[in-house]
């Protein structure tokens, strides 16, 4: 049985297709329509609600897309929708800014943009206007409203004063703790271990796993396929962990985009704008970078980024494990080295003192957009010669692959024009592209070799600005 909390209903559900969403599940079943139907992809906010669930001994709030999550993926949590923010006839503060700021105009994105400040607003005492457009990078105004609500953002977001939830709190946290964590309904599992992970697999291979359902949803909402058989991984305890010794980072493939970026950004500074242009933050509250590797897709952002990084993954099909190099991981087009009912438990990343990594991603806009390309590279160097390259490209093949051409030319090399113009030549022998609905074989090939004199320029000359985003947000001013 799933068990969650509609605001502050206690909700039971046994009998249901295993592949529902959230979103329809408050349209048709519950008859909350202030949640809306867009893109039913996960791109237009339109459809945005917030959870609740308890982390170290409080309620940590997350904004998330309802069209592309399946409402098993509830359990033991609480779903808030804008029919939940006010009370009576007093509006919650979010709402009353958007009402003071004039920021409602066709009113069809306006609950989607309620949720996602709310939970901003949930989450930080203090915003400015960089947070604030963080938090709404989802969520499309189709009347190019954006102005009045990013003020509104600014002004319900920094006023002080508990509203209801928070006066709530203690009793949400005790009916949430009162539910089991782990729940069979039908056709839908939520192991709480990973022998329970593993065992469920071993019994039926036709189980699909996923953790945030941002991708595998696409498959109903687009495609219109049926799942039948879900296995949901967000509440399996040995895969939701970040650990780290003085070698190596062990990522646990359920673990959120959001919740492993720090770590990561921390070792790896020009991670945070991959981060940042992954996705919107819905997405990244629910994605992992496990479902972005087990995905297999060519145009995923981390599997450049951790083959670059020399990543292991660990994998495991009943009792039996065994450990797995990233550039090992891909064997043609959507396939990978998995055998049925074998899955990723962890992601190694070994740390890298003295590397430099840098990555350059390409997409037609800057966020919530899909790779057209993507490169990585992580580059160790003595003075002004390259002693070791390990680069891998999203995008130019039907897997991810290392350019290991350019690696060769690269490694004893020294940074001058001679070295750039060979390294960019190498393209081609790496890689043979082809057309498809995002770009020319030609751009990707042309987009490849900028990326090179991008890593070139910042080698020769660390000290200049050579990225639109590296600049100071709080200095913005508003336009």
């Amino acid at each position: 049985m799933i068990e969650f909390l509609l605001n502050n209903e206690y909700v039971a559900l046994d009998d249901f297709p295993a592949d529902q969403t959230v979103l329809d599940y408050l349209r048709i079943h519950r008859n909350r329509c202030g949640t809306k139907e867009g893109c039913a992809s996960g791109d237009c906010g339109a459809c945005t609600v917030v959870i609740a669930e308890v982390v170290d001994d409080e309620l940590r709030y997350r904004s998330l897309n309802s069209c592309i999550t399946f409402i098993g993926s509830l359990h033991g949590k609480q779903l808030i929708t804008v029919e939940d923010l006010a009370q009576g006839d007093e509006l919650h503060a979010v709402q009353q800014a958007l009402v003071k700021s004039h920021a409602s105009q066709c009113g069809f994105c306006t609950p989607g943009f309620v949720m996602s400040l709310f939970a901003l607003y949930k989450t930080q005492s203090s915003v400015d206007r960089y947070a604030v457009e963080t938090a709404l990078a989802g969520n499309l105004c189709r009347c190019t409203g954006y102005r009045p609500i990013v003020e509104a953002g600014l002004m319900a977001c920094n006023q002080i004063g508990a509203d209801q939830f928070d006066r709530c709190e203690s009793i949400i946290i005790s009916k949430l703790r009162a539910i089991p964590t782990h729940a069979r309904a039908a056709s839908f599992v939520i192991p709480d271990s990973i022998e329970q992970l593993a065992n469920t697999m071993i019994e039926d291979p036709e189980y699909r796993i996923f953790c945030g359902s941002t991708d595998l949803a696409l498959e109903v909402t687009q495609n219109l396929y049926t799942l039948p058989k879900l296995v949901s991984v967000g509440s399996v305890k040995e895969m939701n962990r970040v650990e780290q010794d003085n070698s190596e980072f062990r990522i646990g493939a359920a673990v959120r985009y959001e919740d492993c970026a720090g770590i990561l950004v921390s070792q790896w500074p020009d991670l945070a704008e991959v981060f940042l242009r992954l996705g919107s933050l819905p997405i990244r509250n629910q994605g992992s970078i496990g479902g972005n590797v087990a995905n297999a897709s060519p145009i995923g952002d981390m599997p450049p980024v951790l083959m670059a990084l020399n990543a292991a993954l660990e994998l495991r099909l009943g009792n039996e494990q065994r450990i797995v190099p990233m550039d090992e991981f891909f064997i043609g087009y959507k396939q990978t080295v998995l055998r049925p009912g074998e899955f990723i438990s962890t992601i190694n990343i070994p740390k890298s003192s003295g590397s430099r990594l840098f990555v350059y991603k390409n997409s037609k806009r800057f966020d919530d957009d899909i790779s057209t390309c993507l490169g990585a590279f992580l580059i160790d160097f003595s003075g002004e010669k390259i002693t070791r390259a390990r680069i891998a490209f999203g995008g130019m093949a039907a897997i991810t692959k290392r350019a290991l051409v350019l690696e060769n030319t690269l490694v004893n090399s020294s940074f001058n024009s001679e070295t750039l113009r060979r390294a960019r030549e190498t393209v081609p022998l790496d890689f043979q592209p082809i057309d498809d609905v995002r770009a020319s074989a030609d751009y990707r090939i042309a987009v490849a070799k900028g990326f090179i004199s991008r890593l070139f320029l910042e080698l020769v000359r660390p000290n200049d600005i050579h990225r639109i985003t590296r600049f100071e947000h709080q200095s913005m001013e508003m336009t």
